[in-house]
């Protein structure tokens, strides 16, 4: 895989809402630094997503030091958001995973609530070392992840959004299409691969981190989003389903496990190990 390098980081630091696009990022065991340790929950603690809540994609988090946030949505007021003070946790559900997270306060409970119509609470993520565990059949003992799906990154390529981009062309939804990456909300974009490489790879290392290639990326309806106007189409999960079906998952994109900290930045070389 010669030439191949980061073309792109990105950072979700509430799970859903728009993220950023940093020239480095810190990797910590659990992801990356400040990536999805923000959560919105319903009044009976389970997760909120763009799954049922489009309109989350027009919402953008911006990191501020320490750890807070800078919410901002068309037609609201931003709004900071501190991290909370430690404080007793309370039990919120991510998918099959019960979470112990902290509460944020009321304010930022109520800007989200306004701008949803619908009651919800953001919660954060306090101790991401021991609050939940990667799905132990692609984990190592001690392993954990934030609010991510399941695993720490996500990796996709630009050759094989091209290739898809080709098929979808070939489909009943061309119009749908080109795709951007932004469908996919990807924490690192590589450059320079083959199409679809990234499915026979077992560990990479991006600049001086190794990471562990733990399992393609199952998807969802999230990626038939617009993320810059919260509407829904057919594509990309059409066109998966005839060409990228893996079981009962349509994939893009692989899950990765960090076997090593560091620091990755745009422009750094990507080896395969193995």
């Amino acid at each position: 895989m010669p030439n191949s390098l980061l073309h792109a980081v990105h950072v979700y630091p509430v799970k859903s809402a728009a993220g950023c696009a940093p020239g480095e990022v810190k990797v910590e065991p659990w992801g990356p630094a400040g990536d999805r340790r923000w959560m919105l929950v319903d009044p009976a603690g389970k997760v909120v997503t763009q799954r049922p809540q489009p309109s989350l994609a027009l919402t953008r988090a911006e990191p501020l030091p320490g750890g807070g946030i800078r919410l901002s949505a068309p037609g609201r007021e931003s709004l900071n958001v501190a991290v909370p003070e430690p404080a007793e946790t309370t039990d919120v559900q991510l998918w099959k995973d019960k979470v112990e997270a902290v509460e944020a306060d009321a304010g930022a409970h109520a800007w989200f609530s306004e701008y949803l119509g619908t009651a919800v609470r953001l919660v954060h993520l306090d101790d991401p070392a021991r609050r939940r565990p990667i799905d132990p059949h692609y984990a190592e003992p001690g392993e954990t992840v934030s609010f991510a799906d399941g695993y720490p990154l996500l990796v996709t390529t630009l050759s094989s959004l091209d290739a898809l981009n080709s098929l979808i062309a070939q489909g009943d939804h061309a119009d749908e299409g080109p795709l951007p990456m932004n469908r996919f909300r990807p924490n690192a974009v590589l450059d320079g691969t083959a199409p679809w490489a990234e499915d026979d790879w077992k560990r990479i290392t991006i600049g001086d981190v190794t990471f562990r290639v733990a399992k393609p990326c199952g998807r969802c309806v999230v990626t038939t989003t617009d993320q810059r106007t919260a509407e829904r189409g057919k594509e990309p999960l059409r066109t998966l389903a005839r060409h990228r079906r893996s079981g009962d998952q349509l994939i893009f994109g692989q899950n990765l496990v960090p076997e090593s900290t560091g620091t990755i930045r745009v422009g750094d070389p990507v080896k395969v190990l193995e």
